[in-house]
């Protein structure tokens, strides 16, 4: 009887782990889609900013064709930027994620020279035409740090199902699932390119870059 108990002791010991994993079968599957939706945000706004730079280089060769080298700039960076391919299997490769990721980041940064180039034309600075394109980058590249943040939390709670215990167990069983990349913090990417100036006064001397108002932590 004795060696009965213990056996059964034996076997629920065994069983326990198993009974709490099941509990978390579908934990790996259910956040990897959270984050590969989050990743489809991420995509969608950097895609809405590369649709508004045409019309932005445009407009402001139109009052300011000499800054050839930043048109340039920003129309090569944009190039690159669309021409890096993405799929599925670039969130869990670092290299093509770390390839896309600093194709978009050069792309805010000459974004940003571009914008400071209002500052010596006057006529620019007071279209109406620039200052929506101006409106929208903006909004859209506060857009961009949001999504990459909420992207990044996401991607941390799914990867730490492959190294907490039980769910980690079920990695077996997911097999095609692999932890993903996260964006690295990079501030100065993720500043939205706005020029700080008086419309009605003179250009100050050098142009100040206003970073966006911090969005609220999510539980990412």
């Amino acid at each position: 009887m004795k060696t009965r108990k213990t056996l059964v002791r034996a076997l629920l010991v065994l069983a326990a782990p198993l009974f709490l994993a099941a509990c978390g079968v579908n934990a790996i599957p259910t956040k990897e889609e959270a984050a590969k939706a989050q990743w489809a945000e991420v995509q969608n706004q950097y895609q809405r900013r590369s649709d508004l730079i045409p019309n932005l280089v445009e407009t402001v060769k139109g009052y300011a064709s000499q800054e050839r080298n930043v048109l340039t700039e920003v129309t090569q960076a944009r190039a690159s930027a669309t021409q890096v391919k993405v799929d599925a299997s670039t969130l869990t490769d670092p290299a093509k994620f770390q390839e896309y990721s600093a194709a978009q980041d050069k792309l805010s940064g000459v974004l940003g020279r571009l914008m400071m180039i209002q500052e010596r034309y006057p006529d620019l600075k007071s279209n109406q035409n620039f200052l929506a394109l101006q409106s929208q980058l903006e909004g859209t590249e506060n857009r961009i740090a949001i999504a990459r943040r909420d992207y990044n939390e996401s991607v941390r709670n799914y990867n730490l199902e492959f190294k907490t215990f039980p769910n980690s167990f079920w990695t077996m069983v997911h097999r095609g699932s692999k932890p993903m990349q996260m964006f690295a913090a990079n501030e100065a990417a993720q500043t939205a390119p706005s020029v700080s100036f008086n419309p009605t006064g003179p250009a100050p001397a050098a142009p100040v870059l206003q970073a966006p108002a911090a969005a609220p932590a999510t539980a990412q």
